[in-house]
């Protein structure tokens, strides 16, 4: 079993505009522009008092922006005992516990008889799948990091399968994702959501677009749409003003 980090192993940053504190691993997988993102494009979809499952949830960023953003319900799914030790610790310093349940699980599991005890019928899963292919990419030295880094496709039916588990007929599934993985997130969706709404986001408006934001409803077969680009930076290298509102947490990213 891993030991617990040490205090002087971890940091203490903050995060959606400064609102939430949160502690996280001076090593392996921190939190960063893409959380940012995620949290800004599921709030799009987010009535107040809403349930929310975050998938892959690590220490907390995205759910808890969620919990802080009027959330009825956040359930933070996290399959490093370490890291959803760490979103607990970081819901309860965020004054946020009451409304926060942190699961220490596989994804896969989740849903699932004989799994975890999780709630169904949310209104709004948000995740952020592992992006790497092991066979594109090197391997990360660090063992919790490598352990999320799997095939696109194959970690990318899982997940969508547990959202479609845990969502509500209509309910909203919102992610975050890398372009190349467009056919197998399509395949994935298929049969299981529709109404999706796509938004590329590129670093500057004659750069290739580095992420994908994605949004679908469960149970709809109403066809997809391709919405206009978000472009981050402007080119002096500063944020647009719409990636700067995400960023800070000041508003929603669009997504329909």
């Amino acid at each position: 079993m891993t030991a617990d980090p040490s205090p002087d192993e971890l940091s203490d940053d903050l995060f959606f505009g400064g609102r939430l504190r949160l502690l996280q691993p001076r090593t392996g997988h921190r939190f960063g522009g893409d959380a940012a993102l995620l949290a800004a494009a599921v709030r799009s979809r987010l009535a107040d008092g809403a349930s929310i499952a975050d998938l892959g949830a690590g220490v907390g960023p995205v759910g808890l922006a969620l919990a802080a953003s009027g959330a009825g319900r956040a359930t933070l799914v996290e399959v490093d005992p370490r890291l959803s030790a760490l979103s607990d610790e970081n819901a309860r310093r965020n004054g946020l516990a009451d409304r926060v349940a942190c699961v220490a699980a596989d994804v896969a599991s989740v849903g699932r008889a004989g799994g975890p005890a999780a709630p169904r019928g949310f209104d709004l899963v948000a995740m952020n799948p592992p992006f790497d292919d092991g066979r594109r990419f090197r391997v990360s030295p660090d063992a919790a990091k490598a352990r999320a880094h799997h095939d696109a496709g194959e970690v990318l039916d899982v997940w969508v399968k547990a959202a479609a588990r845990l969502l509500k007929p209509g309910g909203s599934l919102v992610m975050i994702h890398r372009p190349e993985a467009l056919s197998a997130l399509l395949a994935a969706l298929e049969g299981r959501f529709g109404e999706a709404r796509l938004r590329p986001v590129h670093p500057r408006a004659d750069a290739p677009a580095a992420r994908l934001l994605i949004a679908a409803r469960a149970g709809r077969r109403a066809p997809l749409a391709l919405l206009p680009p978000l472009v981050m930076h402007e080119p002096d290298g500063g944020f647009s003003a719409e990636a700067d509102a995400a960023q800070r947490g000041e508003l929603p990213i669009a997504m329909e």
